[in-house]
């Protein structure tokens, strides 16, 4: 076992956590599934291969910013399910 029933008691207390007996084992049991996987990887020969960020190739889809006209309040508020006069109307969040 990489990690033990009590370590995750330690952290539990660090963070303030408090499990009950099941919730310990169920934990401990999926924090070392997790390092043994991690010892799994750690053996694979990467040797060769350049360091990403991401496991596929990602590009962001940016847009020029052109100023263009609004759509104006009528048409914004058209879906708003509650307004008041030019403004949208939400519940209050703040007592």
């Amino acid at each position: 076992m990489k990690i033990t029933k009590h370590e995750v008691e330690y952290v539990a207390h660090l963070a303030r956590l408090q499990f009950d007996e099941e919730e310990k084992e169920k934990f401990t049991s999926q924090l070392n599934d997790i390092l043994v996987y991690m010892d799994i990887l750690n053996k694979v020969d990467t040797s060769g291969i350049e360091p990403t960020t991401h496991a596929i190739d990602l590009t962001n889809a940016f847009r020029d910013d052109i100023v263009k006209e609004s759509v104006g309040t009528e048409v914004t508020l058209t879906n708003a399910p509650d307004k008041f006069g030019d403004c949208f109307r939400v519940p209050k969040v703040i007592e």
